[in-house]
């Protein structure tokens, strides 16, 4: 019994005494935030659409044949077609003109709903041609949030 002690202890003592393994090397994979979304009507996230509402509330103004160019951390860029209604006599039987746009999306916040996702604060609308009556050639909107 005595013999077994004293080899028990050989064991652990020798067990002590080796060097500690050093831990696995760490591989450092570097995560990209996700690029911002778009938020609908809805208050759906969207990437690239190819559509966009910009009048909520009656749809008088919305984005068709949305082609992106660009979407990122910064800013987004797309050609499309601005859709607008003339409202005349009333918008309820008004007629929809199209206007060839570029869609530029910008200034990247957190988003109330979802805070750690962020969502593009700002889209500009440059006409390239025609645009509607009192409309500057370049308008800027807030988005919603």
């Amino acid at each position: 019994m005595i013999c077994a002690a004293l080899g028990l202890t050989a064991t652990i003592g020798t067990a002590a005494a080796a060097p500690a393994a050093s831990p696995p090397a760490q591989r450092t994979v570097a995560h990209k935030a996700p690029d911002p979304v778009l938020v609908d009507c809805f208050w759906h996230p969207q990437t690239r659409p190819k559509e966009f509402i910009l009048a909520c509330g009656d749809g008088n103004s919305q984005l068709v044949s949305l082609h992106w160019e660009s979407w990122g951390t910064r800013s987004a860029r797309a050609t499309g077609v601005n859709v607008v209604n003339d409202c005349d006599p009333y918008c309820a039987i008004g007629t929809f003109h199209p206007y060839a746009v570029v869609v530029r999306l910008d200034r990247p916040e957190p988003w109330k709903k979802h805070p750690r996702v962020e969502h593009y604060g700002r889209i500009t609308l440059t006409y390239l041609g025609e645009r509607p009556a009192q409309f500057d050639r370049v308008v800027s909107y807030p988005l919603w949030n």
